[in-house]
C-alpha cells in the first residue's frame, strides 16, 4: 500500500456524513460557525434524525462541525474535513461515558477556529455542507446502512430544518444528509450541467483512487494528466496548440479568439481543481505534449 493509498482514507471505526442545506435564491449565510451552545442544539436534532433512520447511529458518538463549507471543501483528497474532526473526536473527553455528542462551533469571542473555517474564496453558492462524524464499533453497519438510505430518504426533520435557519440566519429551502459518495454524485451532475464534465474522472481518481492516474485528452478541452497527487496542465504556444488543436481555420482574429477562449478554459478548470484542493502544474510543452508524458 503506498502513500496516496494511506492518505486516502478514514478510520474503518468512523462513519462520514454532511448535513447538505440548500438555500433559497439569492440567500447568504450571516454566521460561518454557531455558537456552542446553539451547536450542541443542532447536534442534538441531527443525532436524533440519524437514529430514526439507523438506529444502530444512536451506539456511535456523533461529531459534529456546527460550521457551513462549499461542496468542494468536503470532497478533496484525504477527506480533510472529516479528517479535522477525527482528530478533534480524540481528543473530546467523557470517553468512558456511553455514546457522545460533541459539537465544534464558534469559540467564547465569536471566532471561528481555524480547523472550522471554511475558504471565504468558495461562499456564495446555494448548497452548503456542515459534516458530520460517527465513531463506533457499528460504524461499518451504520455506514453500509446510510449508503443504502440517505440519498433518498435522508431529509432532515421539520424541526432540524428551522432551527438551522433561525441559527445560522438563512432562507433554507431544504435540508437533508448525505453520504460523501452521496455529494459526490450529486457535484458530478452538477458540473455536467455546467459543462464541467469532461474534468470530473479526474476529481473522482484524486478522492478515490489517487494512486492511479487520469487524462483529460479530449479536443478542444485542456490537455490535462493527474499523476502522484498533482494535475499536469499543458501550455501551449499559440503555434503548438494551433498544430495539435487544429482549429480549421486561417483567419487570424478568429484564431486569437479561440486561443484566448482556451486560455480561458484552462483557467476555469485550474480552478475547479484548486476548489477541490487539487495541486495545479502548468507545464509548458510542444504540439507532442511529450513534457506530460503522454
Amino acid at each position: 500500500m503506498n502513500e496516496h493509498h494511506t492518505v486516502a482514507r478514514l478510520p474503518d471505526t468512523a462513519v462520514a456524513g454532511l448535513l447538505a442545506v440548500e438555500l433559497a435564491p439569492g440567500t447568504d449565510v450571516a454566521r460561518a460557525a454557531l455558537p456552542q451552545a446553539e451547536a450542541a442544539r443542532v447536534a442534538s436534532l441531527l443525532g436524533r434524525d440519524l437514529a430514526a433512520l439507523v438506529p444502530q447511529a444512536a451506539t456511535l458518538d456523533l461529531c459534529l462541525a456546527a460550521a457551513h463549507f462549499d461542496p468542494a471543501e468536503a470532497l478533496r483528497p484525504g477527506w480533510p474535513l472529516h479528517r479535522r474532526l477525527v482528530e478533534l473526536h480524540a481528543r473530546a473527553p467523557g470517553r468512558d461515558g456511553g455514546p457522545r455528542i460533541i459539537a465544534l462551533g464558534a469559540d467564547a469571542q465569536g471566532e471561528v477556529p481555524q480547523p472550522l473555517a471554511a475558504d471565504a474564496a468558495l461562499r456564495g453558492g446555494s448548497l452548503r455542507v456542515l459534516p458530520f462524524l460517527l465513531h463506533g464499533d457499528a460504524a461499518r453497519e451504520v455506514g453500509e446502512a446510510f449508503e443504502a438510505q440517505l440519498l433518498d430518504a435522508g431529509m432532515a426533520a421539520a424541526d432540524t430544518a428551522l432551527l438551522l435557519q433561525e441559527t445560522f440566519g438563512a432562507r433554507i429551502e431544504h435540508a437533508r444528509y448525505l453520504t460523501l459518495h452521496d455529494l459526490a454524485a450529486m457535484v458530478a451532475l452538477q458540473y455536467d450541467h455546467l459543462g464541467l464534465a469532461p474534468l470530473w474522472p479526474l476529481i473522482e481518481t484524486a478522492l478515490l483512487s489517487p494512486w492511479h492516474e487520469a487524462i483529460l485528452d479530449a479536443p478542444p478541452e485542456p490537455l490535462l494528466r493527474y499523476v502522484a497527487g498533482q494535475a499536469r496542465m499543458a501550455l501551449f504556444a499559440p503555434a503548438a496548440w494551433r498544430e495539435r488543436y487544429r482549429p480549421g481555420t486561417d483567419d487570424r482574429d478568429r484564431l486569437e479568439r479561440m486561443f484566448a477562449h482556451f486560455e480561458m478554459r484552462q483557467r476555469q478548470l485550474a480552478a475547479v481543481l484548486g476548489a477541490h484542493g487539487i495541486e495545479v502544474v502548468f507545464v509548458q510543452t510542444d504540439a507532442s505534449a511529450q513534457a506530460l508524458e503522454l
